[in-house]
């Protein structure tokens, strides 16, 4: 029965409900969702690391271009659609390994969403983020 109401909530939720400042499971990392266009995107704003060092740089991303940009304000989400709910069909950055994922964005509640990112379904993570006030 929770499953359920929780799943009905979920459908529930406006597009606009995962606008936001969201904090991230690991790292304490902070990530603002904004609305660009018909989708949504999302800007790293604050980790650990960007705490301990402003001036941290992509180093491990695979495309050894892009290795000199700064790690603060760099766009880690795009390309979703909305669809029954929930945001699919776009990807996550993860500066910490390079590499670019598959992510769908689902909001639970005012207050949280989770987050899906797959190299290759079914090889998924998921986190909940909490909403920042």
């Amino acid at each position: 029965m929770t499953i359920l109401l929780a799943i009905l909530a979920a459908a529930s939720m406006p597009a606009d409900a995962a606008v936001g400042r969201w904090q991230t499971e690991n790292r304490h990392g902070v990530v603002e969702i904004a609305r660009c266009g018909s989708s949504i995107c999302g800007t790293l704003l604050s980790s650990d690391g960007l705490r301990a060092n402003p001036q941290l740089r992509d180093e491990k991303n695979k495309d050894a271009q892009l290795r000199s940009r700064p790690l603060k304000d760099l766009r880690i989400l795009q390309g979703f659609q909305w669809k029954s709910g929930s945001w699919s069909s776009g990807t996550i950055y993860n500066a910490e390994d390079g590499g670019t994922y598959g992510a769908t964005v689902t909001v639970i509640d005012s207050d949280h969403l989770r987050l899906k990112g797959c190299i290759v379904w079914p090889l998924c993570k998921t986190q909940t983020w909490i909403r920042l006030r």
